[in-house]
């Protein structure tokens, strides 16, 4: 099988592998143990907390551990409204979001906060101008993700981070999730407050993550309990997860520029090989600064998407249908209907995102077998529509 799904989890390094299985076997004590062994993984926790915060130039107490990009896009966005003293409180977000952040603006709505949902271009890119006019005197904050999860466009974060840079109470959350490791990353440069990561996206342990939070902020913790990461995140430490994901994040910045380089590459030739199935269509950026180089998103219109994914894995082939957390739904993708796209192109989408084993093979193999899948598919276009 090849394995085209990495925007939805990537195969962790063996070293992370064995870090977590030694470390479940070694340091099992609780971190908030006061005895040697709780002491011990204190220590791992903090030493993985300082090279998390070495990897994007943060300092330690800037590093919040989580259970993963989604604990972490809610503690962000409540968290801001929950601490907020302004009477009434208004969100900044766009029609693009992750379901993790979309969803829980619409659950803060229904409780009163006033939210403005901004669109996207046909390129799935907010402006700038857009999210300054929507400011307002009880904005509290401004939530962009970085790349989007199912075209790959990259936001113009900078931008906005400099036009939020003189409105101080506003405070700016960035998803980060499908960025890291892939495109640069200067939060603090880019006047970012809150940034969100993901292990199981960059080839750590699922079920862990972090949010960096400007030095300075507080936010009202989400769960109550034992108080630990300072107060701001209780429950047991993930000792084996934590410790990992620093050293998953280690090794991908080591070979971001490596990797960077090789998956635009691979990019530039399967989007040459799909121009040459005429009944597909494209839906991501083809100027690669405006997009990360793992993720293309293509239609075939009049298909539903889960026929080409099963016809697919029955050729070896593993891809997905809009993100994986949506992957179930049979309504059209809230991202590609955002970009403009018309029902049949928005509800038949499918996603191919890259990982480090791809090779130029690979996508030669890739574009055959949708190629012979797209032909066995045609006579029946209509019947699936």
């Amino acid at each position: 099988m090849l394995y085209f799904d990495h925007a939805a989890s990537t195969l962790p390094y063996e070293q992370v592998v064995r870090t977590v299985g030694e470390l479940m076997t070694l340091h099992y004590a609780n971190a908030a143990a006061l005895h040697k062994s709780g002491a011990e993984a204190m220590r791992l926790v903090e030493r993985a907390r300082s090279a998390v915060a070495g990897a994007f130039g943060a300092k330690p107490d800037e590093v919040v551990f989580t259970s993963g990009g989604t604990e972490s896009n809610n503690f962000a966005i409540k968290g801001t409204v929950f601490s907020s003293r302004k009477p009434k409180k208004h969100i900044i977000t766009t029609a693009i979001e992750h379901a993790s952040v979309y969803e829980c603006v619409k659950q803060l709505e229904r409780q009163g906060v006033e939210v403005t949902i901004l669109p996207v271009d046909g390129q799935g890119r907010v402006s700038p101008d857009s999210v300054a006019n929507a400011l307002r005197e009880d904005t509290v904050l401004v939530s962009v993700m970085h790349v989007n999860n199912e075209t790959g466009a990259i936001q113009p974060i900078e931008e906005i981070g400099r036009l939020l840079a003189d409105r101080p109470q506003v405070r700016f959350h960035v998803d980060g999730v499908q960025a890291i490791g892939k495109v640069p990353v200067r939060w603090k440069e880019w006047g970012i407050d809150l940034y969100t990561g993901s292990a199981h996206k960059f080839r750590g342990p699922k079920g862990v993550g972090f949010l960096l939070v400007r030095e300075g902020l507080a936010l009202a913790p989400l769960l109550a309990g034992g108080g630990q990461e300072d107060g701001r995140r209780s429950g047991t430490h993930n000792v084996p997860g934590i410790v990992a994901t620093a050293q998953a994040l280690r090794l991908t910045m080591e070979s971001m520029d490596e990797r960077r380089t090789r998956m635009y590459g691979l990019r530039r030739k399967l989007i040459g090989l799909l121009k040459d199935i005429p009944e597909l269509c494209l839906n991501v950026p083809e100027e690669e600064e405006r997009s990360a180089p793992q993720i293309v998103n293509v239609s075939y219109p009049g298909m539903r998407p889960e026929v080409l994914v099963h016809m697919l894995e029955e050729h070896g082939i593993l891809i997905s249908t809009q993100s994986a957390c949506s992957s179930k739904s049979l309504k059209p993708s809230r991202v590609l209907t955002a970009m403009g796209l018309d029902e049949q192109r928005a509800s038949g989408s499918i996603r191919i995102s890259f990982g480090d084993e791809h090779t130029e093979r690979d996508i030669d193999i890739l574009a055959d077998r949708l190629r012979a899948v797209v032909a066995k598919l045609k006579p029946l276009e209509r019947s699936f529509s």
